[in-house]
């Protein structure tokens, strides 16, 4: 199946995963640290805000190697788009458009409540999918074991339970 915004084929999954590997294993061999994305973006509103949640030693502390990571994956996500021919954002959601026919505004709420429910879960689980379904497991800490597997079940559920997959 093609990539939804350029057409273009994906890549396979193990080169994909294997280039995450990489990235982790680079990340914690030469900074100590383990890769984890929404902290980056408690970091980022650290940065306007002063909520003592915001304020943590966690939070602030690994600026110094955090900011650069997301700006890395920002620039690396420019370049993806680059070297596709470019990138044009629409609103073609495909299934979600086929099963709920809803305009743009409705989109757009439909996804801002999504991000509050992944936000909530985040903080809920102390991290995201990247840092437990990548570092956490492949370090074999339960709690990550937990956070992946809820996160999983969720997004299955939420799937079935939008598309009707598992109705008769």
């Amino acid at each position: 199946m093609p990539l939804i915004l350029t057409g273009q084929p994906p890549l396979h999954w193990a080169i994909a995963g294997a280039g995450i590997g990489i990235i982790t294993l680079l990340l914690l061999f030469a900074t100590s640290h383990r890769l984890g994305i929404s902290t980056g973006f408690e970091d980022i509103c650290s940065l306007v805000s002063r909520a003592p949640y915001l304020r943590r030693t966690e939070v602030i502390g690994s600026r110094s190697w955090r900011l650069p990571l997301l700006a890395g994956l920002l620039c690396g996500g420019l370049l993806s788009a680059l070297m596709a021919h470019g990138w044009t954002p629409i609103w073609d959601l495909g299934r979600f458009d086929a099963s709920f026919g809803w305009g743009p505004t409705g989109k757009v709420i439909w996804m801002f409540v999504g991000g509050l429910f992944i936000g909530f879960g985040t903080r809920l689980a102390g991290g995201c999918t990247s840092g437990h379904g990548i570092f956490g497991v492949s370090n074999f800490e339960r709690a990550s074991f937990t956070s992946t597997l809820s996160f999983m079940a969720s997004g299955v559920a939420t799937t079935a339970l939008i598309y009707g997959v598992f109705a008769p």
